[in-house]
């Protein structure tokens, strides 16, 4: 009787066995890390945001996982070897690390290619109304806020004002929005630089306070050739009425936030995940996490992009009529 019981159970434990093998579940899964970024910022939303919708967690062969990171630089050597298989990349690092033009690092990053556009980060050259300031060349002698030291903001003020010759012609101010529009307000600054979507709660502070202008900054970047030089940079205009006064569109340029991939992620991987998100129940899953991605469209996908797409993304566009 024991033995007969014995060899039930050890029939029942190699079926079992053989069960777990062999069926498909979680654990045959590939794992998949998006790189995201600070706790709270926006590139840790889109990685998330992936990661959470139900669609992506139902992939049969693939399972995503949202890792933090310090950011756009640091997503971009992860995906390039290969360490993280999808990040949050600004357009303009994916380009200047593709060109070996990175400030103070000259290797080349060709191993991260492009998804999709997420979303847009316009610049704003905030003045008072009346100040005479119309230009970025009036800028010359004055109080400017250049955003925080080591920030997109701050990199970005400082390419373009460079570009144009007038960085070292500023009073610059390092220092956070917010900060920037109460000392803007306390007329301790005369302008201020964002580099963020819009509305921004800084310059709807500043509003409150005093009367405000933008600054054209298109036609300077259009004449100095900036977008030659800076392809990465897309046109865009802050339209009529965003902020209290403002009652023109103000012509500028922004630096788009890219999904991109490691050239080493399968392709079947980048063009399911796609698949999943570019629905409109994922878009509208996006925009449920953070308004933000609003602009995230089939028509939207490959805005921003100038450099080279994961052969999945590049399949998933085509069928969409994109490329």
């Amino acid at each position: 009787m024991k033995n007969k019981k014995f060899w039930a159970t050890s029939i029942i434990s190699i079926f079992l066995m053989g069960f777990l093998i062999f069926a498909p579940n979680s654990f045959a899964k590939k794992r998949i890390v998006f790189g995201g970024g600070p706790a709270g910022g926006t590139f840790q939303v889109v990685a998330n945001a992936v990661q959470v919708y139900k669609p992506v967690k139902e992939l049969a062969d693939y399972t995503v996982k949202a890792q933090s990171s310090a950011g756009s630089v640091e997503n971009l050597r992860k995906v390039n070897s290969g360490r993280s298989h999808f990040a949050v990349v600004y357009s303009g690092h994916v380009y200047l690390g593709k060109n070996g033009m990175m400030k103070g690092d000259t290797k080349k990053y060709e191993d991260v290619l492009a998804v999709s556009f997420l979303y847009g980060a316009p610049a704003q050259l905030v003045v008072r109304a009346g100040s005479g300031i119309k230009s970025p060349d009036d800028l010359a002698g004055k109080k400017v806020g250049v955003g925080n030291a080591g920030s997109g903001a701050f990199a970005n003020c400082e390419l373009f004002f460079n570009h144009l010759g007038i960085w070292d012609k500023v009073e610059r101010n390092a220092m956070g929005y917010n900060d920037a529009a109460a000392a803007f307000g306390n007329n301790q600054l005369d302008a201020f630089w964002l580099f963020t979507a819009f509305p921004s709660g800084a310059v709807i502070m500043a509003a409150q306070t005093n009367d405000i202008a933008l600054v054209n900054l298109s036609n300077w970047a259009e004449n100095s050739k900036f977008f030659e030089k800076y392809p990465y940079f897309s046109r865009l205009s802050v339209p009529a009425g965003t902020y209290k006064g403002v009652d023109y569109e103000s012509p500028s340029f922004q630096d788009s936030a890219l999904w991109v991939a490691s050239s080493k992620t399968p392709e079947d991987a980048v063009y399911k995940v796609l698949s999943a998100i570019y629905t409109d129940e994922g878009l509208k899953h996006m925009v449920g996490q953070k308004k933000t991605f609003k602009n995230m469209s089939i028509k939207s996908g490959v805005t921003g992009i100038v450099t080279p797409l994961h052969p999945g993304a590049e399949k998933f566009w085509k069928e969409k009529g994109v490329l």
